[in-house]
C-alpha cells in the first residue's frame, strides 16, 4: 500500500504540472456515432429521457472514459437505485431495486448471455432502466435491466483512436477503436482490446481479449444492413471474499484470499454474430430486422469460505463447466400517424429465441473427509494441502458429480405499443406483450426429465403530463415476469415445474425536468411486489404470496451547471419485507454518489467524486449479519496535449478506505480496492 501511495503522489504532482496549460473536457472520440445521450437507445421507437415514464440513467462513453470505468460494476456504483452483488466472483450482478439479477443484461436491445464482466472497450453508452420491463425484453428484467449500446460503423468517416493504461496494481490495458470508409455506400469499424486484470488481492491476475468488427451498407437510398462479429476470451482468478464473525465481516482477515491460482479460476470463450437489417418505408414508418446467434464456453471453479469460528475455516467448493448456445429471430415495426387531433406512434415486434444449454456441476472432494468439505487453519497465503488436524490432504474435482444438466429453451413472444399524443401536453403509453416459455430440461444423473410451458402476459401503461416542454411528470404501471428455471433458465425441478412463473409489477410517480439546456432533476418513487407460487402446506394446492415488496425513491441531478462545472448527482432511499415479514438481503436504506468535473482551463480539468453505502444484510431475514456502511472517493485529472492526444490519471479509493461492498452470502464478503492511480492516455487519428 506504502508502495501505491508513493506513485500515486508522483502521478498527481505530474499531472498538477500541467496545470498551466488550457483543459478541455474530454471528446468524444472521431469516429462517434450519432447518439444522443437524453435518449433511451433500448425502447421502441427510441425515446427522449423527458418523454419516458420510467426512471433511466445514461451514461456515455464519453463520461465512461473520463471516470476512468472499466465494468458495469463502476457505472452501477454512481447509478441511483441499483447496487452491486458479488456474482460468486465471475460474473456480473446487479441489485435492481432489491431484486438480485445475473441475467437482465443486454447488447443493442437482445438478451447478453456472454455478460461475464464484459470490458467496455466496445460501448458508445450505457443505458440503466429501472422497474420491470417486460414489454420490449421478456422474461426477467424484474428489478431492472442493463443495456449496452454498442459502437457500429459509421459511412462518411474514418479515422480512429488508440488507448492505454496502467494502474498501480500493475494492471494494464490497451484499445483501439479504427473505423474505415470502404466504399461510398459502407463502412468497416474494428473494435479490439487486451486488459490484464491484476487488483489488490494477492494471486489476482488474468486477463480479457475482445475484437469486435461491424460492417455497414446502404442497401438503398431507405434500407441498411449492420453486421457485427464479437470474440471474447477470458480468464481470471476467483476471489469470493472472507469470513464474517459476529455478524460483520473479519477486518484482521481482509489481506487473506481464501482460494489458490490453481484451484480458484474463469475461463471464458465466447462468440456473438449479428445482423440487422433496417428499412424506412416513409419519414413515419420503419421496419427493424435483426438476427443473433451467440454461443459461449465457461469454466468455472472455485474453493470458498464456507464456515469460520475464529481459528478454523471450512471450505467449500465446486466446478462448473457450461456450454450454451443462443439463437434470436427479432422484428419491430413502427409507424407513426394521425387520428384528428391524436398523433400515435404505434409498435409491434415479435421475437423468437431458442437456447440450447449444458451444465455439469462437481463438488469438491477431500481425500481426508470423502466430503466436500474440509477444515483449515487459517494462514496468509493459506495451505491446502494440510487440513486443521494436521493432516496431509487433497481435494479433487471430478469424483463427486452433483447434478449435469441439459435444457432446452424455446420463447416466442408478441407485442404491441401505442404511444399516444392527446394535444400537446398529455402522452398516454398503453402497450402489453404475450410471451410463450417452454423450457425442458433433462437430468443426466438422475435419468429424468421436466418440462414445462408458460404463457403469459406483461402489461404496461404510463401517462405524462407536460405542463411545458422542459417538464414532465408521469404515472406508470409494468409487470414482469420470471420462469420457475430461474435467472439463468437451466434448472427444472418436479416441484417447480408444477408452479407458475414469479410476477413482478412496479408503480412509479415520477418528474422529471429540464432545468436548462444540458441539465435534468429527475424524482421517481417506486413501489415493487413480487408475487410468488407456492404449495399451500395443507392442501397441496397452488397458492400466491408476496414474495418481495420493496419500496422507496431515487432523486437524480445530472449535466451543466455553467461553462466550468459539471455534476452528475444521486441519492436512493428504500425499504423492504420479504415474504415472511423480514428484511430482504442487499437492500441499503439509503445510497448516494456524486460526480463532478471543473474546467480549469482550456486544457486542464479536475473530476472528483463519492459513492456512499449504507449497510445492508447479507442474507433474507437476518438483520444481524450485515455489510457495513462506506463512502468511497475517487478522482481524476485531464489533460489535452493536443486536438489528437488526451492524458488521464484517474484515483479509486482516494482515502484508503477498507470497505465491504458485497457479499453472496455469509462467509464470502468481498474486500473493496485499496488506493490506486491508473494513468491513461488516448490518441486519436
Amino acid at each position: 500500500m506504502t508502495h501505491s501511495k508513493k506513485i500515486l503522489s508522483t502521478a498527481i504532482a505530474s499531472a498538477l504540472a500541467m496545470s498551466n496549460s488550457a483543459f478541455s473536457q474530454v471528446e468524444e472520440i472521431f469516429v462517434s456515432g450519432t447518439l444522443q445521450s437524453n435518449v433511451v437507445n433500448s425502447m421502441s421507437p427510441p425515446l427522449p429521457l423527458l418523454d419516458t415514464p420510467q426512471a433511466v440513467a445514461i451514461l456515455s462513453s464519453e463520461e465512461i472514459r473520463s471516470r476512468g470505468f472499466r465494468e458495469l460494476g463502476d457505472i452501477v456504483r454512481y447509478t441511483a437505485g441499483v447496487n452491486q452483488s458479488q456474482g460468486e466472483g465471475h460474473r456480473d450482478s446487479v441489485v435492481f431495486r432489491g431484486v438480485r439479477s445475473t441475467a437482465d443484461f443486454y447488447r443493442d436491445g437482445l438478451r447478453d448471455d456472454v455478460q461475464y464482466f464484459r470490458s467496455l472497450y466496445n460501448v458508445e453508452q450505457v443505458e440503466v432502466l429501472r422497474g420491470p420491463n417486460a414489454l420490449l425484453f421478456g422474461r426477467g428484467g424484474t428489478g431492472g435491466l442493463i443495456n449496452r449500446v454498442t459502437k457500429k460503423a459509421m459511412i462518411g468517416q474514418s479515422g480512429g483512436s488508440f488507448d492505454a493504461g496502467s494502474d498501480t496494481f500493475g494492471a494494464f490495458d490497451v484499445a483501439a477503436d479504427f473505423n474505415i470508409q470502404t466504399s461510398e455506400s459502407s463502412a468497416l469499424r474494428i473494435n479490439a482490446h487486451r486488459d490484464s486484470l491484476e487488483n489488490h488481492r494477492n494471486f489476482y491476475d488474468g486477463q480479457r481479449v475482445g475484437f469486435n468488427p461491424t460492417f455497414r451498407m446502404e442497401l438503398g437510398q431507405d434500407t441498411t444492413l449492420d453486421l457485427s462479429y464479437e470474440h471474447a476470451n477470458h480468464e481470471r482468478f476467483i476471489d469470493r471474499g472472507i469470513p464474517t464473525q459476529n455478524g460483520v465481516p473479519v477486518e484482521g482477515l481482509a489481506d487473506v484470499v481464501f482460494g489458490t491460482p490453481d484451484l480458484n479460476v474463469q475461463r471464458l470463450t465466447a462468440d456473438i454474430l449479428r445482423g440487422s437489417l433496417s428499412r424506412e418505408f416513409s419519414n413515419s414508418s420503419r421496419l427493424n430486422v435483426n438476427v443473433q446467434y451467440d454461443s459461449f464456453e465457461k469454466l468455472y471453479q472455485n474453493l470458498y469460505a464456507s464456515g469460520f469460528d475464529g481459528d478454523v475455516v471450512t471450505m467449500d467448493g465446486y466446478k462448473d463447466p457450461t456450454t450454451r448456445e443462443n439463437l434470436f429471430l427479432d422484428a419491430n415495426y413502427v409507424a407513426e400517424f394521425g387520428t384528428g387531433a391524436v398523433d400515435h406512434a404505434l409498435s409491434i415486434g415479435a421475437q423468437v429465441v431458442s437456447t440450447d444449454n449444458a451444465n455439469h456441476r462437481f463438488n469438491t472432494y477431500w481425500s481426508t473427509t470423502s466430503d466436500d468439505n474440509e477444515k483449515f487453519n487459517i494462514s496468509n497465503p493459506m495451505d491446502f494441502t494440510v487440513n486443521s488436524a494436521g493432516q496431509p490432504t487433497s481435494v479433487d474435482y471430478t469424483s463427486d458429480l452433483n447434478n449435469s444438466t441439459m435444457s432446452e429453451i424455446d420463447v416466442t413472444s408478441i407485442y404491441i405499443q401505442d404511444q399516444i399524443n392527446i394535444g400537446e401536453k398529455l402522452i398516454l403509453m398503453l402497450g402489453g406483450r404475450l410471451d410463450q416459455f417452454d423450457i425442458t430440461v433433462n437430468d443426466v444423473k438422475a435419468g429424468s426429465s421436466q418440462s414445462r410451458q408458460d404463457d403469459q402476459f406483461s402489461p404496461r401503461a404510463g401517462l405524462i403530463f407536460k405542463p411545458q416542454d422542459s417538464l414532465s411528470l408521469y404515472i406508470s404501471y409494468s409487470e414482469s415476469f420470471l420462469p420457475r428455471s430461474g435467472e439463468q433458465y437451466k434448472k427444472l425441478s418436479a416441484s417447480s415445474a408444477r408452479l407458475d412463473p414469479d410476477v413482478f409489477e412496479n408503480t412509479e410517480f415520477g418528474v422529471k425536468w429540464d432545468i436548462a439546456p444540458g441539465l435534468m432533476f429527475a424524482a421517481a418513487y417506486f413501489q415493487n411486489d413480487q408475487t410468488q407460487a407456492v404449495r399451500d402446506s395443507v392442501t397441496g394446492e397452488q397458492a400466491e404470496i408476496v414474495g418481495l415488496q420493496v419500496d422507496g425513491f431515487e432523486l437524480e441531478l445530472k449535466g451543466q451547471l455553467n461553462d466550468s462545472l459539471s455534476v452528475a448527482a444521486g441519492y436512493t432511499s428504500m425499504d423492504g419485507t420479504t415474504s415472511s415479514g423480514g428484511e430482504p438481503r442487499e437492500l441499503p436504506e439509503s445510497t448516494m454518489h456524486l460526480w463532478a468535473n471543473y474546467q480549469v482551463n482550456a486544457q486542464f480539468g479536475l473530476g472528483v467524486g463519492f459513492a456512499y453505502q449504507d449497510e445492508q444484510n447479507i442474507k433474507n431475514n437476518k438483520p444481524g449479519l450485515i455489510l457495513p456502511d462506506y463512502t468511497r472517493w475517487d478522482a481524476a485529472a485531464y489533460y489535452n496535449v493536443s486536438d489528437d492526444l488526451e492524458i488521464r490519471l484517474n484515483v479509486e479509493n482516494l482515502s484508503d478506505e477498507l470497505y465491504f461492498p458485497f457479499s453472496h452470502s455469509t462467509h464470502q464478503a468481498s474486500v473493496g480496492k485499496d488506493l490506486n492511480a491508473r494513468l491513461s492516455i488516448t490518441r486519436r487519428f
